[in-house]
Parts: C-alpha cells; structure tokens; sequence
C-alpha cells in the first residue's frame, strides 16, 4: 500500500502496543543461471578401515529459456552406475542448485544431464552418489559462465499530461525502460519494465512527482542478468 501505510502501522505498534519494530527494504529475490554449455565430474571417496565411500559422476550443464527451471536427465552408457543410485544423484544436483556458486543465489533455467560414471561393489553408497554430484554440478557451474539475474517488474502508470516528464524521468533514474506511452482517458497511460531492487519507495516518489494524481500497478514480469553483482541479502 505504500510506505506511508507501514509507517503508520508501525508508529502504532510503538505507541500503543509498546512493541519496538524496525522496518528495512524487503528482500529482493536474485537468482543465478549459467551462459554456456560445461561438463565435470566429481568423484567424492573416503576410506576409513572399515567399508569406504565411493561415488562418481559426470555431467553436463546447458542453458535454458527464462522460466524453464532446473530440468535433469540421466543418459548413463551401458551399466556404469546402476540404476539404484540415479535418485541420489538427482537429490544431490537439485540440493546443490539452491545454493549457486557466485553469490549462493538459487540456480535456474539450467539442464543437468547425468551422462557417465562409475561404482564400487562394496563402498558404493546414495550418499556418496549424492555428494559426488553435489560436486560436479557446481564444477560444472562454474566453468559454464555462471551471471546473477535480477527480477524485472513490469510497470504501468496512469498519470495526468502535465507530470509525464516526471513520472518518464523517475522511471529511468531507476534503470527502467519505457516501452510504451499512450492517451487513455485523458490521461497518459506509460508501461514499461524496471529492475525490482530500484523500485523501493516508487509509491511515495511517484505520489510526489504527480501531487498524488497518478497511480500504478506494478507485477514480475522476468529475469535478466544483473549489470553487477549484488550483495547476497
């Protein structure tokens, strides 16, 4: 509703219900994808007197479109890995996309395809499966080109002609790009799409750029990859 609503409630929670509150920006939701294609492998083994730990995985990584997600897919040659271990492997890839290797954002649009490897008879285990492919894919991760995106948010503002300079301004101030400017109503109908971590007090900017006459809706839109890394929140 606008940071003057929250203001509000928490003057409240203050003055009436003596219950301290801080208030700082939310969080903004990065995310971490790669930009080419890589494979590696990753062999996890421990020998401790008794029976061992072996597991060993090969992948290989490919981008995907926005909005595809994680997609895994197993192409094993012959009886390399026995069947009984690939649940591992795709548990210890998908565990592994939730904490990508720049920033320790979630990694997505990305196919994993678990092509080869190998087992031990006797120290063979799921969990040495998984740690092993917890270990390739981010190997994999990192020499695929790896970048951090940004939610994009899509942008729509009814405002009367004489602020539109304004309300144009203050959108590319905040790294926006207008994509289109259009008479509705007798009033000037502006969309366009800007970066989610610039867009922090729009509401209070924009009802002072237009003397509270104009009004927006804002909502995701897609990803794109951030100009520059940013700090993890």
């Amino acid at each position: 509703m606008g940071e003057l609503h929250l203001e509000i409630i928490q003057d409240r929670m203050v003055r009436e219900f003596k219950v301290e509150a801080k208030a700082s920006q939310p969080q903004v939701a990065f995310r971490e994808t790669i930009t080419k294609s890589a494979e590696a492998e990753g062999k996890f083994v421990r020998q401790t007197g008794g029976r061992g730990q072996y597991g060993h995985v090969e992948l290989k990584v490919e981008p995907l479109p926005r909005g595809s997600g994680v997609i895994f897919e197993e192409k094993i040659k012959g009886q390399n890995v026995p069947k009984e271990y690939f649940s591992a492997v795709e548990k210890g890839v998908r565990e592994a996309a939730e904490t990508g290797v720049l920033k320790g954002f979630p990694v997505i649009d990305i196919k994993v395809t678990f092509f080869d490897g190998s087992y031990h008879p006797v120290d063979s285990s799921e969990i040495a499966f998984k740690v092993a492919a917890d270990m390739a894919f981010k190997e994999a991760v990192r020499r695929a080109a790896p970048v951090v995106l940004e939610p994009i948010m899509k942008l729509e503002v009814n405002t009367p002609e004489e602020f539109l300079g304004g309300v144009l301004g203050d959108i590319t101030s905040r790294k926006g790009r207008i994509e289109e400017i259009r008479d509705r109503h007798k009033m000037k109908f502006v969309r366009g799409v800007a970066p989610l971590s610039h867009l922090f007090g729009y509401t209070t900017t924009l009802r002072s750029v237009t003397q509270g006459r104009a009004s927006y809706v804002m909502e995701p839109s897609h990803y794109e990859p951030a100009p520059e890394d940013p700090k993890k929140q």
